[in-house]
């Protein structure tokens, strides 16, 4: 196995930069971040020094580093290992924090380097892969804000519990309208807030209670039974793609395919 490394920002969330790499020989220097570093282990083991301590992170554990905190970082063994990593600023926390709890937080502090939470860590891995290929803004909106809220509220010193939500049948409804008919457009979760009139964490939490779904899921079903409709019109794939507000052919099929069982053309067959 050789040393691979990817490296890529997202201009939309602050210049976020996530790092997707299996490292075998390589090893970090003792170096700080601006940022926080949030990595889930997928193969292997990372050791790293922290905080005056030696940490192990084993595959589907979290290790997670604060800002300005000095650490290292390298293989546990010869094998080596392969992870996902995050490096949100500061302000994204801050604000995810706020969302959550429908109050003012400070800057979310992590006391455990090493985290143990299986739900959490396929969150991020969910999280990074939709940043990673191409997913529609409203899906990297959505998990983007949902996921640093779990994990802070699960794992942040301050406890910052979730804010309640009720029904809001009718901002709800207006989501819906919106979503029915403008199903093309790569909207936004902030967008949605602003026809809802809610903030958008509340509004994506008492989305998913009253619909079953989150608004990126009720999208993504507003779109296939659309593509459907026009699949069994004869309409070429590519072309229903298009129309159906999917980056391309391969994003429809892979949708279609999760969803209805069988591929577009699969379905189209007389």
């Amino acid at each position: 196995m050789r040393e691979q490394v990817k490296f890529w920002r997202e201009p939309q969330f602050g210049n976020l930069e996530l790092l997707h790499a299996r490292y075998i020989t390589h090893a970090f220097s003792r170096h700080t971040h601006d940022t926080y570093a949030i990595a889930v282990i997928e193969q292997g083991a990372e050791e790293f020094a922290y905080r005056g301590e030696t940490h192990v992170t084993p595959a589907g554990d979290i290790a997670i580093i604060n800002p300005g905190e000095v650490h290292t970082g390298h293989a546990a063994d010869e094998t080596g290992w392969t992870y996902r990593v995050l490096y949100p600023d500061p302000s994204i926390l801050v604000q995810a924090a706020c969302e959550a709890s429908g109050r003012k937080q400070e800057i979310p502090y992590f006391p455990t380097p090493v985290i143990q939470d299986q739900q959490v860590a396929q969150l991020l891995l969910r999280l990074h892969k939709a940043l990673e290929g191409w997913n529609s803004k409203l899906e990297q909106d959505c998990r983007l804000l949902w996921t640093l809220a779990q994990l802070i509220t699960r794992h942040a010193d301050s406890g910052c519990p979730l804010q309640s939500v009720g029904k809001e049948s009718q901002a709800v409804k207006q989501v819906r309208d919106y979503l029915d008919a403008q199903y093309t457009e790569n909207v936004s979760l902030e967008h949605l807030a602003t026809v809802a009139n809610l903030s958008p964490f509340y509004l994506l939490r008492t989305f998913h209670k009253q619909v079953g779904l989150p608004p990126h899921g009720y999208l993504n079903q507003v779109r296939l039974v659309r593509a459907k409709s026009l699949l069994a019109q004869g309409c070429q794939i590519a072309q229903v793609a298009h129309q159906t507000g999917f980056a391309d052919q391969s994003h429809l099929t892979r949708h279609f395919k999760r969803m209805v069982g069988v591929t577009p053309g699969q379905y189209q067959m007389k």
